[in-house]
């Protein structure tokens, strides 16, 4: 059970670090957030745990803040704004995996210790990467266009958790099915594949669900850059 009651721990401080990073920097707050759960996310899932009996990878919390912030941006900014913190987080994804594939081809000096432990993590981020980045920028897509489709629809102050969960319920489970395949087809067994695949999409609906409360938070924060009329 440490893993449970250390993941809610660790759920809650993921929604309180996403709201103190909007409250202090606003919208570029979202951007820098949505850039650094992408990275983070990329890293923390090469690492399987189990909960409750069942393989699961870490990453979806993370993961799921990233939904959090571009509903958030689509809320209080507009679709065009949410679309360009999808493509920033898009184009950090694709830096990374650049950048560390070169910073791995440096011959270490003989003293070194450490390029074994970043060949480990970054030496198979090019195959997650390559899930990540198409399963992001579908899904991603899609959530925002979800969203803006719901908000149409459910258009109330109050329906806002209408518009974040149905969005995100639904461009999550394409997000999970792209990215489980691309990623662990064949590297784990179909037994623990399938597990990874209904895991990962549990918990993000679970991350996605306690988020509501958050969303509602930081949608009442203000920050000058309210006053500019929102992107369509």
């Amino acid at each position: 059970m440490f893993n449970f009651y250390f993941g809610v721990a660790f759920a809650l401080v993921n929604f309180i670090l996403f709201l103190t990073c909007y409250k202090w920097f606003g919208k570029a707050g979202l951007f820098a957030w949505i850039a650094a759960a992408s990275i983070l996310a990329n890293l923390q899932v090469v690492k399987t745990i189990e909960l409750f009996g069942l393989v699961m990878t870490l990453g979806n919390v993370i993961y799921g803040t990233i939904y959090l912030a571009t509903d958030l941006i689509n809320e209080k900014y507009g679709e065009k704004e949410a679309k360009k913190a999808v493509w920033f987080g898009f184009f950090t994804l694709i830096m990374t995996t650049i950048i560390m594939q070169m910073v791995l081809v440096f011959q270490p000096h003989e003293s070194d210790i450490f390029q074994p432990h970043l060949e480990a993590i970054f030496g198979f981020m090019p195959r997650l990467v390559i899930g990540s980045l198409a399963a992001y920028l579908i899904s991603q897509y899609l959530d925002v266009k979800l969203f803006a489709k719901l908000k149409e629809k459910f258009s109330r102050p109050d329906q806002l958790w209408i518009r974040n969960n149905g969005s995100t319920m639904v461009s999550q489970l394409i997000d999970t099915f792209i990215f489980c395949t691309i990623a662990f087809a064949g590297v784990f067994s179909w037994d623990v594949w399938m597990q990874i695949f209904f895991t990962t999409y549990v918990i993000k609906f679970v991350v996605s669900a306690a988020s509501t409360p958050f969303i509602y938070i930081a949608r009442g924060f203000k920050h000058p850059e309210e006053t500019q009329k929102p992107g369509v």
